[in-house]
């Protein structure tokens, strides 16, 4: 199509729109991460990863806006994940760590016999004879000089 000027894709020069998403908030030049949208009748503000494309009622935020977002009073902030970044721990898995570190630090049940003095191994099966003593997972050990 032709104007009075020359042909319409020349008004606009390609050095000058970026390829690169922005941030939408005010005076942040940053590259967009994640994209912002409200629910108005759930009271709910939706933070994505950056959409395909740029939509007129969404906003666009850089890594450092999309972790400080909050909600007015009265509003749920829901956060998608992409699956591309690591996800935070959540309750559960702080529960199963505590527990696998519990159980790492209970003293180790002796087998049926095994360490049992009067089976003809004098009870030294398994035994680090620099060890001098053990308090749950800590263990007491012999200076090399004794």
């Amino acid at each position: 199509m032709e104007s009075r000027r020359g042909p319409l894709k020349s008004a606009v020069p390609s050095n000058i729109v970026s390829p690169v998403r922005r941030c939408s908030r005010t005076a942040c030049g940053r590259p967009a991460v994640a994209t912002l949208t409200y629910v108005y009748a759930d009271s709910t503000a939706v933070l994505g990863p950056l959409a395909t494309y740029a939509e007129p009622h969404c906003y666009d935020l850089c890594a450092e806006h999309s972790e400080r977002l909050t909600a007015p009073r009265g509003w749920e902030v829901v956060r998608l994940t992409d699956g591309s970044a690591p996800a935070r721990p959540s309750g559960d898995d702080l529960e199963a760590l505590a527990n696998a570190v519990r159980e790492a630090a209970r003293p180790q049940e002796r087998a049926a016999g095994g360490g049992a003095p009067g089976n003809g191994n004098k009870g030294t099966r398994g035994v680090d004879p620099t060890e001098a003593g053990r308090r749950g997972h800590l263990r007491v050990l012999r200076s090399p000089e004794s």
